[in-house]
């Protein structure tokens, strides 16, 4: 028996990996940092407390005056002022006893009187107080990623730091033969993505204690290893995992990413992901994200649509099956085997059960998304 062959029969289902790896894991405590560091991280619970604007403001140019005292103005019967008007300019606040802006046009000066040659409604050319955000304020849920109009809301409000939860993931890369870096790269700036504080740093060789070696290090929630974890003469990163924690599980029974490893070191958690882009992502999309979620506290969004055609799949094995959006059903683009060509069109991907033998056509299924 050869030792691809001692790996495959040794796989983990993806379910029992998954409950392995988040069992008694806790989300990591809430921390603020300044707004301008925070877009894209997991809120941990934020309240922007109203009124917003404080203010009355104008949103146009033109004079200020009060509605109420230009009913039945026109221009065959203008309203006389008693004193000159208020040019106002949009963004400025409005002057105590007006409630409109009336364009420049229906303002004339007769003589030396000004006259207003029109009505107008309350609130015309206002933003009125509290419009945006009223008195009891909102609040940003718990689990919801910031988004650019997150910060601007929190800005407008008077904050200067938001509270998140952003989990410490340390990568670490064991160098391929060839010196390649790109799907290192790839997990990298995915975990970044994901909200993470992602430290970065390579093993200095392919060899066990150089693998074990760059496992010691600065304390983190997460560690991820990228490389090595097959079963070639140059892959000892599994070795290296045995020497400084406990192993749960070399191989899961993924289709792409079998030969994903997962170990626990001092307590946590270390995902060992295979060097090929594809493997990676597969064990990326299915056990470092969900691991990333559990610690931050985020809410993974799917999205239900009826599959445009069937899914066919082994059983054993969760195939990872990537799917692109089409007219309100989820057109299969591959499953298993992933191009990268595929990957970059796909809209979400699907992980079909070890148990299934896939989905007939027309089944609805809980896609995660991919964009947006």
């Amino acid at each position: 028996m050869t030792a691809g062959q001692r790996l495959t029969g040794s796989l983990i289902p993806l379910d029992e990996a998954l409950t392995a790896l988040l069992d008694g894991l806790e989300p990591v405590a809430p921390r603020e940092l300044p707004i301008a560091e925070t877009l894209g991280s997991v809120s941990a619970g934020v309240s922007l407390l109203g009124p917003i604007p404080v203010n009355d403001f104008a949103v146009t140019d033109g004079w200020a005056l009060c509605a109420r005292d230009l009913v039945g103005a026109s221009s065959y019967s203008p309203f006389p002022l008693t004193g000159p008007p208020v040019w106002i300019e949009a963004g400025d606040r409005m002057p105590n006893g007006s409630d409109c802006v009336v364009d420049s046009a229906l303002v004339e000066l007769s003589g030396s009187m000004f006259q207003v040659l029109g009505e107008a409604l309350p609130g015309q050319g206002v933003r009125r107080a509290g419009s945006d955000i009223g008195e009891g304020g909102l609040t940003i849920a718990a689990g919801r990623r910031l988004r650019a109009l997150d910060l601007m809301l929190a800005r407008a409000t008077g904050l200067g730091k938001l509270a998140l939860r952003r989990p410490r993931l340390r990568l670490i890369n064991i160098p391929a033969v060839a010196g390649h870096t790109v799907t290192a790269q790839l997990i990298a700036e995915s975990a970044r993505t994901a909200g993470a504080d992602v430290i970065c740093s390579q093993a200095n060789g392919r060899d066990a204690s150089s693998v074990a070696k760059a496992l010691t290090g600065e304390r983190c929630d997460l560690i991820v290893t990228v490389g090595g974890t097959g079963v070639g003469h140059t892959d000892a990163t599994v070795e290296a995992l045995t020497r400084n924690g406990r192993l749960i599980a070399h191989g899961v029974a993924l289709q792409p990413g079998r030969t994903t490893a997962l170990c626990t070191i001092d307590d946590t958690p270390v995902i060992a992901l295979a060097g090929a882009p594809d493997q990676a992502l597969a064990a990326w999309w299915t056990l470092v994200l969900p691991v990333l979620d559990r610690l931050s506290g985020h809410l993974q969004r799917t999205k239900t649509l009826p599959l445009a055609r069937k899914i066919s799949s082994g059983v054993g094995i969760a195939d990872i099956a990537l799917l692109r959006e089409s007219e309100g059903a989820w057109m299969p683009l591959a499953i298993g085997d992933l191009s990268l060509a595929h990957i970059v069109r796909a809209d979400a991907w699907l992980a079909v059960p070890g148990s299934s033998e896939g989905f007939a056509a027309g089944t609805p299924v809980d896609a995660h998304m991919l964009r947006g």
